[in-house]
């Protein structure tokens, strides 16, 4: 406000006509000698406070702060009917007061003192503008870009006659707006902007402005910029490998009964802030699900952070857990460093392989849990976090605790919602779909080109047992497609011998019979599934989907108890 009123002083006094300038509050920080004059004949005295107390009872508070353009008013001062001219004083759009003009001034006699109001700022901040009119006539001109034109009197000119190159002209014809181009002048290149003035909706004049003098400095900008962009994204992407979920629901392949049962639950627990525990032999795709859960919660915007158990030394997992203070322990960071508890503040931590974790640590992570807080290596601070855990394990926890290899207590907390992955042998039906899909995601990353998977090799994936589940199918399938010579598709050939010379099964039955062939599946399937578990009639009866009794009459049918 100060650089406004040091302005406003400058061509008040200069203006043949009755004019104060109020601040916003309506205190008069400007007033001229014909207007004190105004005040002494019309009102017998000049008090500028008692002044101030009309102007606050009257609609002038109001006026100032809501008027945008130039309003006229009549106003009743002590007792006195006085017609007043009211132009907002606006910086950056927003209102600071506004300038009185006493009785009647012609529009002419506004426009110009708002031209003045501009050029005092202008030539103050030493900018490079011109104002032309509707004719492309120059109406006023900055001293800075007088100076560098080298020309003093140039209102009234048009202006191609006074700069080179300009489209100010043109501009006034088209109504459109030009920001950012450039212009040459004197052998110097510069960037300019030139913005219609719009009056009632018809064009009355524009603005010029130079925006960068030297197109050096406009270069040095924007690399500045495009090199800050491009570490901007260079860290989100590295944050983002290490704290963001990749993976949603989406992209767990399979539609058997087994795996939409374990979907559905981890869909229901992920609108939970409960802790879980994923249970799975290795391979079966416990990460996966700790990514779908996290991105399908609350929680999905903050951190998902993941910390292996089994293969961080027992003698770091702590400091990689809770962090350090500087100087913790010979080697420790200047300045310490963050746990992964920390960094998953508001989010998700994953705990995979819990049942690797040391005995010692399991105390610690148990008071964590309870206390959500942590204290650093090295450090006396305890600061509380909000974190929600996914554990994850192939071990039996149940049988580990037996063993005093795992805290009964620490199981407890962890084992508040369980999901247990099925094995890839008990969702058959899946492994069509995820060979295929594990196919092209394969192929893809190698940049081979694959048609597909034989029916002969289809045939072969189906019947493995897979004990290193989708993580060994994946595997097969690469080298596969590593093998691949002239052929489009993976025939069995590439199968390893483990696989290809396992009994085929399912498929060809040379027969046409349906029935015959069906009777044939549902022999092999039943007698399976009864392998699998250890004979266990109820368990397997669920895991087909029929009834105990429907199991007994099949397995009298097909001579399976013997």
């Amino acid at each position: 406000m100060n650089f406004v009123k040091s302005n406003v002083n400058n061509f008040v006094e200069a203006i043949e006509q009755p004019i104060m300038a109020l601040d916003i509050d309506c205190n008069i920080f400007s007033i001229n000698k014909l207007a004190q004059e105004f005040f002494e004949k019309t009102f017998e005295e000049y008090d500028l406070e008692k002044i101030r107390d009309v102007f606050l009872q009257s609609e002038l508070p109001q006026i100032i702060k809501t008027c945008k353009t130039t309003k006229e008013i009549d106003l009743q001062l002590l007792g006195k009917k006085i017609n007043l001219k009211i132009s907002p004083i606006q910086i950056d759009v927003s209102v600071k007061g506004a300038l009185i003009i006493f009785s009647r001034l012609k529009e002419d006699d506004l426009d110009k003192i708002h031209l003045e109001i501009l050029d005092t700022m202008l030539n103050t901040v030493n900018e490079w503008v011109v104002v032309v009119n509707e004719k492309g006539i120059i109406t006023m001109m900055s001293k800075a870009y007088k100076e560098f034109i080298n020309m003093e009197d140039v209102e009234g000119k048009h202006v191609t006659e006074v700069i080179e190159n300009t489209r100010m002209h043109i501009v006034v014809q088209t109504g459109i707006p030009e920001i950012g181009e450039i212009q040459e002048i004197r052998g110097n290149r510069m960037v300019a902007m030139r913005i219609p003035i719009i009056k009632e909706g018809k064009v009355v004049g524009a603005v010029g402005k130079v925006m960068f003098k030297d197109m050096s400095n406009f270069h040095s900008i924007s690399k500045k910029l495009v090199n800050l962009e491009r570490e901007i994204e260079y860290y989100k992407n590295e944050l983002g490998k290490e704290r963001r979920a990749k993976y949603s629901f989406e992209d767990i392949i399979g539609s058997s009964q087994e795996i939409h049962k374990v979907k559905t639950m981890a869909a229901r627990v992920a609108k939970t802030d409960s802790n879980v525990l994923i249970y799975g032999e290795s391979g079966t795709g416990k990460e996966l699900f700790a990514h779908a859960i996290h991105s399908a919660s609350k929680r999905a915007a903050a951190p998902f952070i993941k910390v292996n158990c089994a293969a961080i030394p027992a003698q770091l997992l702590e400091s990689e857990l809770f962090g350090y203070e500087e100087g913790a322990f010979t080697g420790a960071k200047k300045g310490g460093k963050k746990g992964k508890f920390e960094l998953a503040n508001n989010g998700t931590i994953l705990l995979d392989e819990i049942g690797y974790m040391p005995m010692d640590m399991q105390v610690k992570l148990l008071r964590v849990i309870q206390e959500k807080e942590i204290e650093r290596v090295g450090g006396n601070v305890v600061k509380n976090i909000d974190f929600r855990i996914i554990a994850s394990t192939n071990k039996n926890l149940e049988e580990s605790i037996k063993h005093l290899e795992f805290r009964e207590d620490l199981f407890y907390r962890l084992d508040v919602m369980k999901i247990t992955i099925p094995p890839l042998r008990e969702r058959r039906e899946d492994i069509i779909d995820l060979s295929n899909f594990l196919m092209k995601k394969v192929a893809s990353k190698l940049g081979i080109y694959a048609e597909g998977i034989s029916k002969d090799a289809m045939n072969y994936l189906h019947n493995y047992n897979w004990p290193g589940n989708i993580r060994e199918l994946e595997n097969v399938i690469e080298r596969a497609l590593n093998l691949m010579d002239s052929e489009l598709s993976i025939t069995t050939e590439q199968l390893p011998d483990r696989i290809s010379k396992n009994e085929k099964k399912y498929f060809d039955r040379g027969t046409s019979d349906l029935k015959e062939i069906i009777e044939v599946v549902e022999k092999e399937i039943i007698a399976e599934k009864l392998k699998i578990n250890s004979g266990n009639k109820n368990k397997t009866a669920k895991q087909l989907g029929i009834s105990r009794v429907g199991l007994y009459k099949k397995i009298e049918k097909y001579n399976l108890d013997s």
